[in-house]
Parts: structure tokens; sequence; C-alpha cells
């Protein structure tokens, strides 16, 4: 399977993958004689593996975390449960930051008259007026 394959089969960019390739999370391609990338099956399900974390937070190396538990067919599943945990922590934590900012700018433009006045409470604060 070469790239273009892959990267339709997986939805990843053929740029993201060669990304993924190049600090470790899939391992170097095989290349053909024409000096192209060849993928084995097994990089198709790793390659989603990486897509599904991905899309649910995880950082590159959480993934990578998550990646040798998958492969370590003696994990135990509280070592698993702990990085989600640890990760929903941290989505709580910047659910809470953005819940701050996004109160803030309400307040800010509440305060904001939003006419042809130049006074503005909006650019005041982030002058630090």
């Amino acid at each position: 399977m070469n790239i273009g394959e892959i990267s339709r089969e997986t939805g990843l960019t053929a740029k993201t993958i060669r990304y993924y390739e190049s600090i470790g999370l899939i391992p170097p391609a095989d290349r053909k004689a024409n000096g192209y990338r060849a993928y084995a099956p097994n990089d198709v399900a790793t390659l989603k593996f990486i897509s599904r974390a991905r899309t649910l937070g995880f950082s590159l190396d959480e993934v990578r975390g998550l990646l040798t538990l998958w492969h370590d067919k003696a994990r135990a599943s509280a070592d698993v449960k702990a990085m989600a945990l640890e990760h929903i922590a941290g989505i709580e934590d910047r659910i809470q930051e953005l819940e701050q900012v996004k109160n803030t700018l309400v307040h800010l433009t509440e305060r904001c008259h939003g006419d042809d006045r130049p006074e503005c409470p909006i650019l005041e604060d982030l002058a630090g007026s």
C-alpha cells in the first residue's frame, strides 16, 4: 500500500503520515524498488488508532504511551484508565480556563457601548488600563 492509498484509508494526509513516521509513532515504511514507501495493513490500524486518539485530544506523547500499552498484550487496563482519567482532568482544567476567558469577555462586551465613540473597555482592558 503506498502513501496515497494509506492516506485515503486512514483519512490522514500524506504529510501527517510522514511526520508520524519521522517522530517514531509508526515504524519506517519499507521502500519499493522505485523508492516509494510501502505500508503494511498493520500500519493502517496503527494510524487509525493514532488518529482517533488525536481526535480525543491526546498529545503526541500521550499517544506514544497509549500505543505502547496497545501493543503490550500483558498490560493492565488500570494503566490505560489512569492515562484516560489524567487526560480528562486536563480537559476539565482547560474547560474552566475557557469559562473564565468567556466570562471576562462577556463582562467586557457588556461594558462596551459599541457605538461611534472611541472609548472601548475591551481595548482598555487589553492595554492594561
